[in-house]
Formats: C-alpha cells, sequence, structure tokens
C-alpha cells in the first residue's frame, strides 16, 4: 500500500495565493510518480485573516495543525498590518510551539540563473539557523518610549539545551554532505552570550571528529558569501545572523524568489514548516509574475524530511532543468509566468 501523507497548506497574504497553489501541483505531479499520496487541507489564516477576524490564526488554530504531517506554508504580511505583528502572531507562533528549532535554508547555483557575482564557482551550502531561541525571543519592552528618556531593551537568550540541539543537527547534516560546519559568531563583541554560543558548539562538535568546524565572525561571513562562497558547507547561525544571511545567499544565487527553506522539528514530534525564505510581496500579487521556485524547492525539502529522497530530488532535477531551458520568471530576467514555471517543473518530471 501506497504511503500518504496529510499536508495543511497555508499560502498566507500577496503572492503566496498564487505560487503555493503552483508549489502543491508539482507536489501532487510527484507524488503520482513515486507512488505515494497527499492529503490537504487549506487554510485562509494570515494577515487578511486578522484584519477580518483580529487574529492571525484561530484560538484552536495550533491544535488543528498538530495533527498534519507537514505544513505548507507561502508567506504572511500585508501593508494594511501592523509589521511587528506577522512573526509575534504567525510565524514565531508556529515555530516555537511546534519546536521547530533548525531552519534549514539551502543556497545553491541554479543552472542557466545569471547570479550577481563574477566568480562562476559553483555555490552549494546549507544554513542552519537557530530558530526559536536567541535574538527573536522577543523578551523586552519599552520604557516611557515618548519621554526624553525613553528606552526599547530586547534580551537575547542563549540556552545550553538549545544551542547543543541545532548543533548536533548541522553535525550531522555535514556528515551527509561535505564533512564541514563553518558556525558564525560576533564574540569579540557580545562577549556573553556569544562566547557561550561558541563555548558549547565547540564541545558539541567534539564528538563529531570527522567533521571539519571552524569559527566566524559574522562581518566576515557576509564579506566571504560574496567573495568566496564556495567555501562553505554548512553554516550555522543564530536566530538573527540566520534571518540576514539567508537573504545574502539568495541574493548571490540571482534572486530571493529562488531560496527555498524548512522550519524543521528533527524529532517528528510535531509538524515541520516549509516556506520561501521571501515574503508575501503584496505589490505584484495577482499578476502572474512571481518567482515559485522557491516555493516548489521548499516542497522538495518538505519530501526529504517525510523520507521520500527520491521525490525530493527527482522535483530538484525538473527546476534545474527548467531554468537551464531557460523557463524564468520577470525577477531572473525572464518572461515566465508563474503557472508557466509551474508547468515546466512537472513536465521535466
Amino acid at each position: 500500500m501506497s504511503k500518504n501523507y496529510n499536508i495543511a497548506v497555508v499560502p498566507g497574504d500577496g503572492i503566496g495565493n498564487e505560487i503555493v497553489p503552483e508549489g502543491y501541483r508539482v507536489l501532487e505531479a510527484v507524488a503520482k510518480k513515486h507512488n505515494f499520496s497527499l492529503s490537504s487541507k487549506n487554510f485562509d489564516w494570515g494577515a487578511g485573516y486578522y484584519l477580518k477576524n483580529g487574529e492571525f490564526l484561530p484560538k484552536d488554530g495550533l491544535e488543528t495543525l498538530k495533527k498534519f504531517d507537514a505544513i505548507y506554508f507561502g508567506s504572511v504580511g500585508l501593508p494594511a498590518v501592523d509589521d511587528t505583528l506577522p512573526a509575534k502572531d504567525y510565524t514565531f507562533k508556529v515555530r516555537a510551539n511546534f519546536s521547530q528549532y533548525v531552519n534549514h535554508r539551502p543556497v545553491r547555483t541554479y543552472p542557466g540563473v545569471t547570479r550577481p557575482l563574477r566568480s562562476e564557482k559553483h555555490i552549494d551550502f546549507v544554513i542552519v539557523r537557530e530558530n526559536v531561541e536567541g535574538e527573536f525571543v522577543q523578551m523586552g519592552g519599552q520604557f516611557l518610549p515618548d519621554s526624553a528618556d525613553g528606552m526599547g531593551i530586547d534580551t537575547s537568550v542563549f540556552t545550553r539545551k538549545g544551542i547543543e540541539r541545532v548543533a548536533h543537527y548541522a553535525f550531522k547534516l555535514a556528515r551527509k554532505r561535505r564533512n564541514k560546519v563553518t558556525h558564525i559568531t560576533k564574540s569579540n563583541t557580545l562577549i556573553n552570550s556569544l562566547s557561550y554560543w561558541d563555548r558549547v558548539i565547540t564541545e558539541v562538535a567534539e564528538q563529531y571528529p570527522d567533521v571539519a568546524h571552524d569559527q566566524m565572525y559574522i562581518d566576515n561571513c557576509t564579506a566571504n558569501f560574496v567573495l568566496k562562497p564556495e567555501i562553505f558547507d554548512v553554516v550555522l547561525t543564530t536566530n538573527l545572523f540566520g534571518d540576514i544571511l539567508s537573504d545574502l545567499g539568495g541574493a548571490i544565487m540571482g534572486s530571493l524568489g529562488l531560496g527555498g527553506s524548512g522550519n524543521i522539528n528533527p524529532e517528528k514530534e510535531f509538524p515541520s514548516m516549509f516556506e520561501p525564505i521571501h515574503g508575501s510581496a503584496p505589490d505584484i500579487a495577482g499578476n502572474n509574475i512571481a518567482n515559485p521556485y522557491g516555493q516548489i524547492w521548499s516542497a522538495a525539502i518538505m519530501l526529504e524530511h517525510l523520507g521520500e529522497i527520491e521525490a525530493a530530488n527527482n522535483i530538484m532535477d525538473a527546476i534545474d532543468k527548467s531554468t537551464q531551458q531557460g523557463v524564468l520568471t520577470k525577477d531572473l530576467g525572464g518572461n515566465a509566468g508563474t503557472k508557466e514555471v509551474a508547468d515546466a517543473v512537472i513536465k521535466n518530471l
């Protein structure tokens, strides 16, 4: 009997409503080919839902999502909604409650895509971002914000447990790749939090003597992403640094529209959530010009997590064939529409 996976589909806002259905069409095609099936339920949660209902997802939303094998997500946010709310009330809420402590964001060369870097060297690395602690825990507040003595404080939190578990993920991933982990820090100035981050990662590294491990300051890392991106294999970063570096990773690929990601709960106690690295881009929504490659890549990352490795690899090969054939959206210098890209990928499966 073939396996069935139950997927919660949350397109979100803006271009999410265009790229998620196209990505899901690719998922259905690859499932048919590789002899497994998908069941899905769509949820209209996000900033649009908030404008109607005063919340990003209903009170029982997390309980509802918990029953699924994975969450296939677009992006959340609209100009009419306060920009501090989407992360707090949707993305961070799902990541924290479902212990999605790994943000897995690969960066690679796409054939046929012109990159902004002079170097034509092959790029293939994964940013492993700690996803529920660090700088984004939202502990803090504002004191007398309107007065001359007003202040705002955010406190970063780094726990031994949090650092160890994301470090183990990074080193295990490196064993499946090219056996190298570079961990990113700024402990020369953040001498308490990030020197602790360094210390715990170094202790974990000792348990993986077969994996090369080095440490790099964030400022040096951003320079090397541009000057020598080929030196990286697995890049282990804090929550804030990973958020910034993965956008730089998208840029060196040629467009943020190319980047896929997974918010992973490695133990599979909760569903993991898969999404492109970019935002909801409401300014281009509804024009069939949004780039769905990152959303389709997120589908491949999801299948890999679910254990359908051959199907995941099949999607990546089909993406590569499509870009090589010149099926490129406007952001990549082409004129293919969102639907046209998904059609090409399905044909190339």
